[in-house]
């Protein structure tokens, strides 16, 4: 990115929108010339993120801007976004290791792509920046978290900044640390939006969000990881099996279903921010796939550091949609009622279906894949092509029977060759670094998506969000 990209062509449709001609001078002639010093790069092109905010923030409100304000605001944004993916090609482990004590110490995504705002002023958004757009809806947004999904991308896409991002990913987290013992003492530990429960010698984790279909969001998401965790650190538990829990709407009658994959309702009303999937795929979802990591050994690829693993038992009950359906993927048996069915709406949706497009194809194949990605392709668990995602189907009325007897099948041995054996298919499957540039790709595209008016108009025309009570 250097000056010359700004064209008078394109000054003048800044001009057209209303802004004057000081304030596009200034912005204009504060466009960088890339070197590759760091700190020098650090400071000009800061400069220019923030005179490009500044100069944004002289239009309208994003939801008052008329057609030549709109070309105006992204022409800002498209050139504010080429002058980053600039920065961290040449900058991105500088910045990362700014923020890390060159990588000896482990961040969160959600706390890095805070620490980069102050790291780097203009990188991605601040919390003050994010915070004036809370209680917006969806479509109201300004796409500033976009932005998070530069960077973030940058970083995954690096080897030693991305496998180090998806160790601090699969460390167990604080809280669980803090539970374990009064797990392995009581057996049971109950969140809003998730619970944990040792059933003989398993943990059983399940889904409880029952006004939402089991629906996942911002408010079950900690839940969720908090209870993975508690299941693999326990010592008295030799196998996790995963659930939905029963259901508020009347359609169901108090019964299971597995869940109805991201809230959508909270999505159209702006309560999903974009790292929410970044922190789901990065942790609970890949905990399970890969167990949990420590933190004084190497990543944990399939030839480096160690993991606390367990074998993983869904059952299907009703449904299982969107991320729910993603979630068998990483699942070692998986169990369902003969009447329940699983879905990818994607397209409905407007987004990228997790790290389906990675996993779906080696077990239905591509064309179905593809089929139920794409097209919406509905699969019902007992058909040819549900059998390739289920292992076994079960009466509706016997599922805690049936898990009975599958945890008493895979325990009746001992489990102890289970996490040499997951490791080994994995590496066959998806081995660590292919999982990681595939996340560098889903975290750039999931940011665009999230910020589509597409999104916007698939939900109100597919689920009629905005009638829904959020």
């Amino acid at each position: 990115m250097s000056a010359h990209r700004l064209c008078a062509g394109n000054l003048d449709g800044l001009a057209a929108a209303g802004l004057s001609s000081g304030a596009i001078t200034s912005w204009a002639e504060s466009a960088p010339h890339h070197s590759t010093d760091y700190e020098k790069d650090r400071r000009s092109y800061s400069a220019f993120w923030l005179q490009s905010a500044q100069l944004a923030s002289l239009l309208p409100a994003p939801v008052r801007r008329n057609d030549v304000q709109r070309s105006a605001a992204a022409l800002i944004a498209e050139e504010a976004r080429a002058a980053r993916v600039q920065f961290l090609r040449d900058h991105v482990e500088a910045v990362y290791d700014a923020l890390t004590g060159a990588c000896s110490r482990f961040i969160r995504v959600e706390k890095l792509v805070t620490a980069a705002a102050d790291q780097v002023p203009g990188l991605v958004p601040g919390p003050d920046e994010l915070a004036a757009e809370n209680g917006r809806l969806q479509r109201e947004r300004g796409g500033l978290e976009i932005d998070q999904g530069l960077f973030v991308s940058a970083v995954l896409a690096n080897q030693r900044t991305g496998r180090h991002l998806c160790h601090a990913m699969l460390l167990p987290r604080p809280e669980a640390n803090e539970l374990v013992a009064r797990y392995e003492r009581e057996g049971a530990i109950d969140f809003d939006g998730a619970s944990v429960r040792r059933r003989g010698k398993a943990s059983v984790v399940t889904y409880e969000h029952p006004r939402f279909l089991n629906a996942e969001d911002q408010g079950t998401l900690d839940a969720a990881e908090i209870c993975v965790d508690l299941a693999l650190l326990d010592r008295d538990s030799e196998i996790a099996v995963l659930r939905g829990g029963s259901v508020d709407h009347p359609k169901y009658g108090g019964r299971r279903v597995f869940g109805a994959g991201i809230n959508l309702t909270h999505l159209y009303h702006g309560r999903i921010p974009y790292v929410w999937y970044l922190q789901r795929d990065l942790g609970y979802v890949n905990k399970i796939y890969r167990g949990l990591a420590f933190t004084d050994d190497l990543p944990p690829d399939e030839c480096g550091g160690a993991t606390i693993e367990k074998p993983w038992i869904a059952a299907v009950e009703g449904f299982a949609i969107g991320g729910h359906c993603q979630v068998l993927l990483v699942c070692d048996y998986v169990l369902a009622a003969r009447n329940a069915y699983l879905t990818l709406p994607a397209r409905k949706e407007g987004i990228i279906p997790g790290a389906a497009n990675l996993r779906l194809p080696r077990f239905t194949g591509d064309r179905i894949a593809r089929e139920a990605i794409l097209y919406d392709r509905r699969i019902d668990c007992d058909s040819a092509q549900g059998r390739m995602l289920c292992d076994e189907l079960i009466e509706p009325d016997n599922i805690d029977e049936a898990i009975d007897q599958v945890v008493a099948g895979m325990t009746s041995s001992g489990v102890v060759s289970a996490a040499g054996n997951r490791r080994a298919i994995r590496i066959g499957q998806e081995p660590f670094d292919t999982f990681r540039s595939y996340m560098a790709v889903y975290a750039r595209e999931q940011a665009y998506c999230h910020f589509s008016p597409a999104l916007i108009t698939n939900l109100e025309r597919h689920w009629n969000a905005a009638n829904r009570r959020a």
